[in-house]
């Protein structure tokens, strides 16, 4: 990437955040996201750097919050959430009105939710798993998302412009029971970033900072299995469930204490819904341990 062809402000920006990504290295080894290569986490500097909003698409258990929570650790800015489902409405997103005494009088009182305090601070705000909210709710936060950065708080009428620094960070994982398809007008408000599942080094890298586990040769063959259950979901033998990144860490943490086909079974096998998958998980992990 020619980071010379970028504006001068972004690129005093991204060179700034390459440096505090080497300075926050021991904030991404102990439960930030190790990135597969280096694109991904540049590309989201860049992005965020310009004020766009990102899109971390990928399947369950890759990193993408991870990814998000290393970003706003590396922008040094807070990062409110916003965790979607069916139930999601307009007081999840905004705030709420309660009951509140003040000097023994009754008052109402405005609870400013996760859109509002992003805003209004200058912060990130996460939005995960965009697509199981109701699609007729998100329409209400697509003037946050565009150039206008600006909200009408349905509950108290007062019109939220965004302070300087405040940007946008969702997740997706598409294809799973729930979710919806994101609308264009939705979805063209983002850069998407797919983030695939680490293998190789990088995850023997992952396992060492990020769980107990020190045996050499368990790693070896807890990656080897990760590649193995990747390999197998590509192949549409077993569903992205069982390839889960931090389901496999927590088989590893779990082996220091469990023998690791045991360990396997409480964190990955008993998770999947059928028999088949569960039977071919339990052979892949008998030809390792």
């Amino acid at each position: 990437m020619n980071t010379n062809q970028l504006p001068k402000a972004v690129q005093e920006l991204l060179e700034n955040n390459k440096k505090q990504a080497t300075d926050h290295q021991e904030l991404i080894r102990s439960g930030g996201y190790l990135p597969p290569s280096e694109e991904l986490l540049v590309d989201a500097i860049v992005a965020l750097s310009m004020g766009k909003n990102i899109l971390l698409k990928g399947p369950t258990g890759a990193g993408k919050t991870k990814f998000a929570e290393t970003l706003s650790s590396l922008f040094e800015r807070p990062m409110y959430s916003v965790n979607c489902s069916v139930d999601l409405d307009a007081e999840s997103l905004m705030g709420f009105k309660t009951l509140a005494y003040e000097e023994e009088k009754q008052t109402i009182q405005f609870v400013p939710g996760p859109v509002t305090n992003a805003m209004k601070q200058g912060s990130f705000l996460y939005i995960d798993e965009i697509n199981m909210a109701k699609p007729e709710t998100l329409p209400l936060i697509n003037g946050v998302l565009d150039y206008r950065r600006t909200i009408t708080n349905p509950f108290t009428n007062e019109i939220v412009t965004a302070a300087e620094g405040f940007g946008v960070i969702a997740a997706i994982n598409e294809g799973y029971i729930g979710t919806v398809p994101l609308n264009e007008a939705l979805k063209n408000r983002f850069i998407v970033i797919d983030v695939p599942y680490i293998q190789g080094e990088q995850l023997e890298q992952l396992i060492n900072d990020s769980t107990n586990l020190t045996d050499k040769q368990l790693i070896s063959h807890f990656v080897t299995l990760s590649n193995d259950l990747i390999t197998a979901v590509s192949q549409g033998k077993l569903s992205e469930d069982a390839a889960s990144i931090r389901a496999l860490l927590d088989a590893c943490d779990l082996s220091i204490y469990l023998p690791p086909k045991r360990a396997i079974l409480r964190s990955i096998v008993d998770k999947l819904e059928e028999d088949r998958e569960k039977s071919f998980v339990e052979n892949l992990a008998d030809t390792l341990f």
